[in-house]
């Protein structure tokens, strides 16, 4: 009934109860859930979950975080790794500002370089975009992914700009901040947005939604996200559930 559009199974923090977490999401009728890569290591296991568990599918991608370490043979890896057929994005890739983790011309440059990648093998990519709003939305456009499919994950800028997304066939992702009391953009996003350009997700283990904010977050939490924007679209959940599901089967080519 549900689709987590993005949540990070390899975490760590899911180490000691990796099992029960992925049944608890069953239990909450969590049908599919798109883990991403951040980085080599974590891109390489998110295939291996994906073989693990049936309703687990995969993207690979180095997240700006760690673009200062990546390498021209990681591109190639990538590649490869792609042809499993259960990676079905690549993602997460962007630009941090917020952190500056990394130099920021070596986020563009990597970011750049996987968004050649993603169109080179005909594939949707997952953008991570903090404090880099503008230069995100002019460097996607200007690669052109939108043709291929582009989604941005936890969206956190203005309606106006998601709004300018949708135009350019780019898809918009709401997770856990929706439920918090000061979220006014995300509210708005979800207002203004048509239903049928977004995904919901977790970002697990980060961003709990309320009733569970500030503890560890996991995919049996996503229908939270769901109510949230049902409320905001005075929609049933029923309708929300279904239509998310729908957008993100569709543009992860699930069947």
């Amino acid at each position: 009934m549900f689709f987590d559009s993005h949540a990070h199974l390899g975490d760590k923090k899911f180490d000691q109860d990796r099992e029960q977490m992925i049944q608890r999401a069953r239990e909450k009728n969590v049908s599919l859930i798109l883990n991403p890569g951040a980085e080599m290591s974590s891109s390489r296991n998110a295939v291996k979950l994906a073989e693990t568990y049936p309703e687990v599918y995969a993207a690979v991608g180095i997240h700006p975080h760690d673009a200062l370490n990546m390498k021209e043979e990681d591109l190639q890896e990538l590649e490869e790794l792609s042809r499993h057929h259960k990676v079905m994005a690549i993602g997460e890739i962007g630009l941090d500002f917020h952190y500056d983790f990394s130099p920021r011309d070596t986020q563009r440059y990597w970011f750049k370089e996987q968004l050649k990648l993603a169109k080179k093998l005909k594939m949707p990519v997952i953008i991570h975009d903090r404090e880099a709003h503008g230069e995100v939305f002019e460097t996607l456009e200007e690669s052109g992914v939108a043709e291929t499919g582009c989604v941005m994950h936890c969206y956190s800028g203005s309606a106006e700009m998601a709004l300018e997304y949708v135009k350019r066939g780019i898809y918009i992702s709401l997770a856990g901040p929706i439920t918090f009391k000061n979220a006014r953009k995300a509210r708005e996003v979800a207002q203004q947005i048509p239903l049928e350009w977004l995904f919901i997700e977790t970002d697990c283990p980060y961003l709990a939604p309320m009733p569970h904010r500030g503890k560890r977050n996991e995919p049996s939490l996503v229908p939270f996200v769901a109510e949230a924007i049902a409320k905001e679209k005075s929609l049933s959940l029923e309708e929300v559930a279904y239509q998310t599901m729908e957008n993100a089967k569709n543009f992860f080519k699930i069947p």
